[in-house]
């Protein structure tokens, strides 16, 4: 049975109400929590490209990445967990994990399930919770998330709103 059924939360997956690309984060984490994330993306499977200020490179070890001085080039890590979906990393900070989804890619059961898979793989794999809110929110109230005692994703919002 899949965590959340399209028809009870298809408002969060709705670009007009939530943003293109609404924000995804996991809080209180390390070098070593992005260094598992990495070689989860490694061994996947799934395709990936990681680029500094715009250049492809290979993707190096996370202590090389983190922590980033403020004025560093900018660095992003495109992972596709399945084919038309892509999910952009921001290694910024050792201490939380961010990235984006494009809700577009996201439609329908289908889309739920992906969202679902990737949050659970990453909650579980860092026993932390991972959570979305509407984009541009910095971090705002979350709508829906990975909770770790449940090993599940949850609603943390009214998808009624």
């Amino acid at each position: 049975m899949p965590d959340l059924l399209w028809s009870e939360v298809k408002n969060f997956f709705d670009p007009n109400l939530m943003g293109d690309l609404p924000d995804l984060w996991v809080p209180d984490t390390s070098v070593e929590d992005w260094q598992a994330v990495f070689e989860l993306i490694r061994s996947s499977g799934w395709a990936w490209e990681y680029a500094e200020d715009g250049t492809v490179r290979p993707l190096p070890p996370a202590a090389d990445v983190l922590p980033r001085p403020v004025d560093a080039e900018s660095v992003t890590l495109r992972v596709r967990p399945v084919p038309g979906v892509e999910v952009i990393f921001w290694p910024m900070s050792a201490t939380e994990i961010d990235f984006d989804v494009n809700l577009r890619e996201l439609q329908g059961q289908e889309g739920v399930d992906t969202l679902c898979g990737l949050l659970c793989a990453l909650g579980r794999l860092l026993g932390k919770p991972v959570f979305l809110c509407a984009e541009g929110r910095q971090h705002g109230y979350p709508v829906l998330g990975f909770d770790p005692a449940a090993d599940r994703v949850v609603l943390l919002a009214d998808p009624e709103l």
